[in-house]
């Protein structure tokens, strides 16, 4: 059988009784008062800004066309289309009638 190695403490280490976990402190303020005095910080992430609503109609159309804008003037269609109560579909189709027309 092997016994283990001395490192010195000798009997030091023997008798612990004069050691005894240090009373808690109960502090009045809230927690989050209490973590700022101490210096640590939320990882709470805020909440991300909200997206536009999306416009989904279920209709018959299905091919697709993708055009760049100012944002401004995308602002203003959807807004005129809302004010209207059309989608933006609608609102495309009425004005290439009207071009056609022109």
């Amino acid at each position: 059988m092997s016994t283990r190695a001395k490192i010195g403490f000798g009997d030091a280490l023997g008798d612990l009784s004069g050691f005894a976990p240090l009373p808690r402190v109960k502090t009045a303020a809230p927690p989050a008062e209490a973590a700022a005095v101490a210096g640590f910080t939320s990882r709470e992430v805020p909440a991300p800004p909200q997206k536009p609503q999306q416009r989904r109609h279920r209709t018959g159309r299905s091919a697709q066309i993708n055009i760049k804008a100012k944002p401004e003037t995308i602002a203003a269609l959807n807004a005129w289309a809302d004010a209207q109560g059309l989608s933006i579909a609608e609102v495309f189709e009425t004005m290439v009638e009207n071009l056609k027309d022109s």
